[in-house]
């Protein structure tokens, strides 16, 4: 049954509350929960597990470096260009539709992604398939938020989403070790483990029956291209600058280009009656402090899953199993501390848990970078430790409390906003911390060549090939013209010195980003969704 969205509020809440209770009370809620952190679970999970197995999926298919960084961003373009839809889809359609529709799509697509055939196919294959990925998870992720927000009555909402949201980061700690394990059996595995939990995600939510609220209304159709296509543009700009440079007119063609049809979008949102996003929710100052936490410690949160395997395969010459465990040990601070972060969210609010998180990421970060050319994991683990201590911190309560301020049951779109702009922050990240990485390996590559003899061309020639082969063959010989044969013992060892100073640089930039997340947190009020006054947010 449908409900108008302009029908008053006591209506608009009593839907829902009789959903609620028409199931099987606490069995209702358990199973709901439950549905949903598997549902979601492929998301996270899959996110570690591809970065661990890339440099062995690049070496068995021969992709290029350009090649697997784009099987990662195509991925995360299509979930930053669709999350908003989804949130809309997910208000008109039925969240539980939707999310059942998101789950099929985005499990085919990963069985299509693990029987990719070997060839020139395969590069175009796998990012198409990612792609595809991509908009299956933004469908689903929205409306299984909002179902969360619906199934659990306002005086205990706040605890089930800081549960869900802390579980649902703690399951990224599961694709490390998960996808390092599956590598050392077949690299396809990473992508077809997604179908049993698919499997247990559809028959818990039939089980579960959770609501499926539909509101009248219209899908803003113009918005939702030129939202997909700013967001595709600007960050493609960012991404191929590596490739491109700087000073072409093609990455600021695409930038700008981006930038200018997003503004187009909000332009356009302000004057559409039933518009993608209503933008009014921007009106709540807390709502736009958890934003901007959420963007700016994004920049860090989803690129050191790639960045950290990466350099754990190349500079510390590990396993994609070593690289797992890694990885892990950054998940150890994360899990205690989102637990923490949800426990001050209920008692405090929202400011102090992402005011403390920002601080502590920031300083993780930073000492974190400082050590990594030690080459030793025991110099740096508890500074891992800490950067995951920050990020648990502050995700849980700045994504509950963003939600939370939704007007009336628009959560689906409200999540749409805040999925948005977490996934275009984790793409833009990716992109220009990469171009960091690049440039910073191939100026250290060239220092070190130069001073053991070799001409500027010839070292520069080598040393853009072994960023490359770096990148994406995670240490193993640097394949073609850039051979071992050619670089002796000694030279390989520097180059791996100079890898992990790429990548200090990379860190450093991650630390920079919790810096001024710190800094937007002192933008919240410290007022509760309870407290603060109506805005408007949720209608039309």
């Amino acid at each position: 049954m449908a409900h108008d969205r302009n029908a008053p509020e006591t209506d608009r809440r009593r839907a829902p509350e009789a959903q609620r209770t028409a199931g099987a009370g606490a069995v209702h809620e358990t199973l709901s929960l439950a549905a949903l952190l598997f549902a979601v679970s492929m998301t996270f999970i899959d996110q570690t597990m591809v970065s661990i197995a890339a440099p062995r999926l690049t070496e068995e298919l021969g992709l290029s470096a350009a090649g697997i960084r784009w099987v990662v961003n195509a991925y995360l373009l299509a979930l930053a260009a669709c999350f908003a839809l989804g949130g809309r889809l997910a208000e008109l359609l039925g969240h539980r539709r939707v999310m059942l529709l998101g789950t099929g799509i985005f499990v085919l697509a990963a069985a299509l992604c693990g029987a990719v055939p070997t060839g020139d196919v395969a590069q175009p294959w796998l990012i198409v398939c990612r792609a595809v990925q991509g908009i299956g998870a933004a469908l689903m992720f929205p409306a299984a938020l909002a179902v969360v927000a619906m199934v659990f009555p306002v005086e205990r909402r706040g605890r089930s989403l800081a549960l869900f949201f802390g579980l649902s980061g703690a399951l990224i700690a599961v694709g490390p070790v998960l996808g390092g394990w599956l590598t050392t059996w077949t690299w396809r595995a990473v992508f077809w483990v997604n179908v049993p939990v698919a499997v247990v995600a559809a028959v818990l939510t039939l089980l579960a029956h959770l609501p499926d609220e539909r509101r009248r209304g219209s899908l803003d159709r113009r918005g939702a291209l030129l939202l997909a296509t700013g967001t595709v543009l600007s960050v493609l700009g960012l991404q191929q600058a590596a490739t491109w440079g700087w000073a072409s007119a093609a990455t600021w063609a695409c930038t700008l280009g981006g930038l200018l049809v997003l503004t187009v979008f909000v332009r356009l949102a302000l004057r559409t009656r039933h518009p993608l996003i209503s933008l009014r929710v921007f009106g709540d100052r807390a709502f736009v402090a958890d934003v901007a936490v959420l963007f700016f410690a994004m920049l860090a949160f989803v690129p050191v899953f790639f960045f950290a395997s990466v350099y754990a395969q190349v500079a510390l010459g590990s396993s994609p199993n070593e690289a797992g465990r890694y990885l892990l040990v950054f998940f150890a601070g994360f899990g205690v501390a989102a637990q923490l972060g949800g426990r001050i969210l209920d008692r405090r609010g929202a400011r102090p848990a992402i005011r403390l998180g920002t601080a502590l990421g920031a300083v993780g970060f930073a000492l974190w970078a400082h050590e990594m050319t030690d080459l030793s994991l025991r110099a740096q683990w508890p500074y891992i430790v800490l950067a995951g201590a920050g990020i648990g911190l502050l995700l849980a309560p700045a994504s509950t409390d963003a939600v939370s301020r939704a007007v009336g049951a628009s959560y689906g779109e409200v999540t749409g906003v805040t999925q948005t702009v977490r996934t275009y922050a984790a793409g833009l990240g990716l992109a220009v911390l990469g171009t960091v990485l690049a440039n910073v390996t191939t100026d250290r590559i060239v220092a070190s060549l130069k001073d053991r003899g070799l001409s500027t061309a010839t070292s520069r020639e080598l040393a853009h090939g072994l960023t490359d082969s770096l990148s994406g063959q995670g240490g193993r010989p640097p394949a073609g013209e850039v051979s071992s044969s050619r670089l002796p013992p000694e030279v390989l060892e520097a180059v791996r010195m100079d890898f992990a100073e790429g990548n200090r640089a990379v860190f450093y930039g991650m630390a920079a980003a919790l810096a001024v997340a710190f800094l937007c947190a002192h933008l919240h009020p410290g007022t509760r969704p309870a407290e603060a006054p109506p805005s408007g947010a949720g209608r039309r």
